[in-house]
């Protein structure tokens, strides 16, 4: 059989059940011949696709079909399915076609008890003790447009719209808007909040996805493990996939979109109740940006923001900043990162964060410098067991970042008594606009152990390149950190630092390339930045 004819028999159901306006059958057991569903058109279970009346009563009945019958794939044909809250169904897949939309329904304005066509979304779940550890949106899945919890062997995938317009993107009303939407308040009874929200399920599949809008999470997806997330295109106003206390987790070419949040966020909470680390987890081939308005990449538009417009651009992947169970066996290669905040790794609350791997990531017009690892103390966990995590044993490798803002650069950064451990940084390349005063190189950025954690809490840095603070065993080779105007600072300032090796490092030397205090145990050689040097103990110096 050639590969066209298997293309067109893989999809010949789907195209059956949009004809037929009827359930596809199937026979599931050779044994015993009965005649059971495997597609389920919404249709024929009263939704009608026209955008005008409330179809989430008939995608939910299409839904406990197709669980009750032991499975199956609920097919939305072409149209517009205006929808309150989708609750999912072990065992069944949705399948949104090719010019299918489902619309999130207007949720219920500031005093309002309803809201579009009467109706409102599921309610949020009571709160609990643990609600404090994380943002109110991390610690309910009910009020959202498609939920599901405790379920096995479930999928969204077709390249149909997800379209989140009547979701609220937090938990404020006098926020700034984005876009032209109104601002509903989250924690309102009947007010959606995200647009896919998953709890505690296994075996999950994401594919072929269009999001947009996807309100406080396009997925929130917490205890999810065996989960493959594939070709998604996600164009939010907030976060658009986080991952949270998740294992085994494929992440693979996704575009994603979110100018006001992260794009791609491992994170590990309390939300379930206890800490769970993310652990196990690729992303791969993936590009992540938040330089472009709300809908102009689904569109193809690619509509920058206008000068002086108060944007985040944050649009990163970043793991935290939610870390009380930690993140192990991280790898994220192969992605590209546009007009958007660092690539952030960020142990804050606990977490125990180690073996992770970086590399192949092409970068430009950044807000900050290529990357930010920060080791705090914000220790947002049940105070009798959250102590200060470990962040270590982390390869950067093959980084190319293009025209990032000088202010900020990279940022490596524990606090007393807990470094950051064993990091390899190798074939990195960064050229940043330069161009700052040799001033800002006095600056002693703050500590600021129990703040939150962005480049930009700590302000403007004394060095150009790399700012490298409380850190052990760091070796970085095959790095140049070019101005393209001249800058007043360092390249590098080392402050507690034990242990460093640099290889091959290029900088300009005017001023001098290093500055180091209170560090030991450092090794330069064959670099154009400085001169070969082995030295003991330094308190203040330059090279």
């Amino acid at each position: 059989m050639n590969n066209q004819r298997r293309s067109m028999l893989k999809f010949a159901p789907f195209a059956l059940a949009g004809l037929t306006n009827k359930p596809v059958f199937g026979q599931t057991d050779s044994a015993n011949p009965v005649m059971t569903p495997l597609f389920f058109d919404v249709r024929v279970y009263g939704a009608t696709g026209s955008g005008r009346t409330l179809d989430s009563p008939g995608v939910n009945a299409a839904i406990n079909a197709a669980a009750a019958a032991g499975g199956g794939t609920v097919v939305f044909p072409a149209g517009t399915y205006l929808c309150f809250s989708i609750r999912l169904r072990s065992q069944v897949h949705l399948y949104i076609s090719q010019g299918a939309t489902i619309l999130a329904a207007a949720s219920p304005l500031p005093g309002q008890t309803t809201g579009e066509m009467g109706g409102k979304y599921d309610a949020a779940e009571a709160k609990t003790a643990y609600d404090a550890y994380q943002d109110y949106g991390h610690n309910h899945w009910h009020n959202s447009l498609i939920w599901g919890e405790d379920l096995h062997n479930v999928g969204i995938s077709g390249p149909g719209l997800i379209y989140g317009k009547g979701l609220s993107f937090g938990g404020w009303i006098k926020g700034e808007r984005r876009g032209d939407y109104p601002i509903y308040e989250a924690e309102q009874p009947g007010v959606g909040n995200k647009a896919i929200a998953l709890k505690n399920c296994r075996n999950v599949i994401f594919r072929d996805l269009n999001i947009l809008k996807g309100g406080h999470f396009g997925l929130l997806l917490t205890g999810v493990d065996n989960l493959t997330i594939d070709n998604l295109t996600i164009d939010t106003d907030r976060d658009g996939i986080d991952l949270d206390c998740c294992k085994n987790v494929h992440v693979s070419n996704c575009i994603v979109n979110s100018p006001w949040d992260d794009g791609i966020c491992p994170k590990s909470s309390y939300a379930l109740g206890y800490a769970r680390s993310t652990e196990n987890v690729t992303i791969t081939g993936c590009t992540v940006t938040g330089y472009y308005q709300l809908g102009s990449v689904l569109d193809g538009s690619y509509k920058i923001f206008p000068p002086g417009e108060n944007i985040y651009r944050t649009g990163r992947i970043k793991c935290g900043t939610e870390s009380n169970g930690g993140f192990r066996n991280i790898t994220i290669t192969n992605c590209v990162f546009e007009g958007c905040n660092s690539l952030s790794l960020e142990s804050e609350d606990g977490a125990l964060c180690e073996d992770i791997t970086i590399s192949n990531i092409s970068m430009r017009n950044l807000i900050y410098g290529p990357l930010f690892f920060r080791l705090g103390a914000r220790l947002r966990g049940p105070k009798d067991s959250t102590r200060v995590g470990v962040l270590r044993r982390i390869l950067v490798s093959n980084i190319v970042s293009y025209n990032s803002e000088a202010s900020i650069g990279n940022i490596l950064s524990g606090i007393p008594d807990y470094p950051i451990e064993d990091i390899k940084i190798a074939n990195f390349y960064m050229q940043h606009k330069g161009g700052i005063s040799p001033e800002q190189a006095k600056i002693v950025p703050p500590e600021d152990v129990d703040k939150y954690p962005d480049p930009g809490v700590f302000g403007p840095m004394p060095a150009h390149g790399f700012f490298l603070r409380h850190l052990r065993h760091l070796e970085m080779s095959h790095v140049e950190i070019a101005p393209m105007a001249m800058d007043g600072r360092p390249a590098v300032v080392l402050e507690d630092v034990e242990r460093a090796d640099f290889f091959a490092i290029t900088a300009p030397t005017s001023p001098p390339a290093f500055a180091l205090r209170h560090a030991g145990d450092i090794r330069i050689s064959l670099s154009r930045a400085a001169k070969d040097a082995i030295l003991g103990r330094v308190v203040n110096e330059t090279l």
